[in-house]
């Protein structure tokens, strides 16, 4: 088991910045990548972002390809997500999780962040 300790979020305004950061805990030894997702009522989840924990391969949703950032203290298990000129449709919770596969199959994810864009 991992376990995700996420911070970060918060309110902002439309064209501001946030950094969301997820410290993993516990079976980590076993991570072939770490990865951002997010989710609003109703909608199911979406994966956004991750990364190949030993380096060299992302990938980014269309939806924040260039805008937003993934990276990774791999000597701290923590993860951050660093998020640009957002949109009021990049309000939702936010979740990181681990894989033990490949960049897009996640068997877990932490609590969730709230991110809201508003003017």
């Amino acid at each position: 088991q991992v376990q995700f300790e996420t911070s970060g979020g918060g309110v902002v305004q439309p064209g501001g910045s946030l950094r969301l950061s997820c410290a993993a805990s516990g079976r980590t030894y076993t991570t072939y990548a770490m990865g951002w997702s997010r989710q609003v009522p109703g909608k199911e989840r979406v994966l956004l972002a991750a990364m190949k924990w030993t380096g060299g391969t992302t990938y980014y949703s269309d939806s924040v390809k260039g805008r937003f950032t993934i990276s990774g203290d791999t000597n701290n298990n923590t993860v951050f997500l660093q998020m640009d000129n957002l949109k009021p449709e990049d309000t939702a919770l936010y979740y990181c999780g681990s894989s033990d596969l490949d960049l897009y199959s996640y068997y877990s994810w932490g609590q969730g962040t709230q991110v809201t864009v508003s003017s």
